[in-house]
């Protein structure tokens, strides 16, 4: 399983604006053959952090993802409300075990 952590901290006036673009980006995501899981979390003591939570069955499904379109759209319309860029941490994933 490859998984990517996603740290992702947003300039606080487009808090609201990167939920709402990051929801199509998510659909699709889960919706992909090789998505396991993709979460979008929150940090509760500073809501302009966020995680990106994403398990797919190997590197090949999760470069795909970076194909797509929504992932494309995605990437261009928050990329301005970003106070820092993004910071993906590569993982693998040993449990649970996919076949």
């Amino acid at each position: 399983m490859h998984v990517t952590l996603v740290h992702v901290h947003v300039l606080p006036e487009h808090v609201a604006d990167f939920i709402a673009a990051t929801r199509p980006n998510h659909a699709g995501a889960v919706a992909e053959p090789g998505c396991l899981r993709f979460d979008v979390l929150q940090a509760p003591g500073d809501p302009t952090r966020f995680v990106l939570y994403e398990a797919y069955l190997d590197a090949d499904a999760a470069a795909a993802h970076k194909e797509t379109a929504h992932y494309q759209a995605w990437k261009s319309t928050v990329a301005s409300w970003m106070a820092e860029p993004r910071r993906g941490e590569p993982f693998t994933g040993l449990l649970p075990v996919y076949p």
